[in-house]
């Protein structure tokens, strides 16, 4: 054997050991994990469906893991300063967060200092639900249906307007969507929580909002607002007789936002499959699963593997939107 062979063959023994070392040590530290509480940042602030979300799962995944979760809530700028601190944060399995389609899949598209990268920055460890929105109007609004919005805006471009809860939000991707598959034109009003836009649309002062369906639900059952149609492929079980947008003649519409839970990129393995797996199974169960549908969740519990690829279809996805949009980063 020559001088290079064996150089070669005892570089690749080096690497080898060193890959095996390093295995052993996650999976050792995965062993003895956790032995302390864990942080969970909500980057939103309370009362919130994140915030909903967040103290649901934490109640439970501190009863099977041994440990308190300690919320923490860290609002502001859509999102972006408790995603940074997450982000930031030592990747020990002691710091997970509730992401969004918001925090982990838009917001590179609206800011260009984002200080975090939603992808490289972070590790998916479950998909907990699906959040769908609806498309309210004033209960005494002339428009009775989607096709009757749509032909207005054909005829009249710009003439109807639409309140948001800021760029990124829900409310805004569903405009944008909406705007994007009929080839029309809406007038955003931003507002600084979706709560306001409701509370105008209700006064008058707007002629739609596409609302979540559980900070909608007030609304609808005081029969405040008419709902032409939800937001999500099929129509859901708690709102009888509304349509899909799709459904509704906005053929491919389809716009959930979702409740997920991540962990700071370099996490170990082991780790991020436990804390999927748990999560998982909280989500499975029939108390979790109606609770989270009165938060207004459809539950999914897709873990780490799936839910990234899930991750990566929603930043391509609303990407192509927010390019036709014209949509520029600030």
């Amino acid at each position: 054997m020559s001088i290079n062979q064996l150089r070669r063959r005892s570089i690749g023994l080096a690497l080898a050991m060193v890959s095996t070392i390093g295995w052993q040590s996650a999976a050792a530290q995965a062993e003895a994990w956790p032995s302390k509480p864990i942080r969970y940042i909500v980057p939103f602030s309370t009362g919130g469906v994140s915030d909903g979300v967040a103290r649901l799962i934490a109640q439970k995944l501190g009863e099977r893991l041994g440990q308190p979760i300690v919320i923490e809530n860290r609002p502001g700028v859509s999102g972006i300063v408790g995603t940074q601190a997450a982000a930031r944060s030592p990747a020990d399995g002691y710091t997970i967060m509730g992401g969004t389609i918001t925090t982990h899949a838009v917001n590179p598209f609206f800011n260009e200092n984002l200080g975090y990268d939603p992808v490289k920055d972070f590790a998916p460890v479950n998909l907990v639900g699906m959040v769908s929105n609806v498309l309210v109007v004033p209960a005494g609004s002339r428009f009775n249906s989607v096709a009757e919005i749509t032909a207005e805006l054909k005829a009249r471009p710009e003439s109807l307007t639409y309140g948001t809860a800021g760029a990124g939000t829900s409310q805004h991707l569903s405009g944008q969507l909406y705007q994007s598959l009929t080839g029309t034109k809406l007038r955003q009003i931003s507002y600084k929580g979706g709560s306001q836009a409701m509370v105008d649309l209700v006064g008058g002062q707007i002629d739609m909002v596409f609302e979540t369906v559980a900070a909608a639900r007030p609304m609808i059952d005081g029969k405040r607002v008419k709902v032409l149609g939800v937001t999500s492929k099929k129509a859901v079980r708690s709102l009888p007789g509304v349509p899909s947008l799709d459904e509704a003649g906005v053929t491919g519409f389809e716009m959930q936002s979702w409740q997920g839970v991540f962990a700071p990129a370099g996490t170990p393995k082991p780790i991020v499959e436990r804390l999927g797996k748990e999560i998982a199974a909280i989500v499975a169960s029939p108390d979790t699963q109606e609770r989270l549908r009165n938060l207004g969740v459809e539950p999914d519990g897709r873990t780490a593997e799936p839910f990234a690829a899930f991750q990566r279809s929603e930043i391509a996805k609303w990407e192509k939107v927010i390019r036709e949009a014209r949509i520029k980063a600030e």
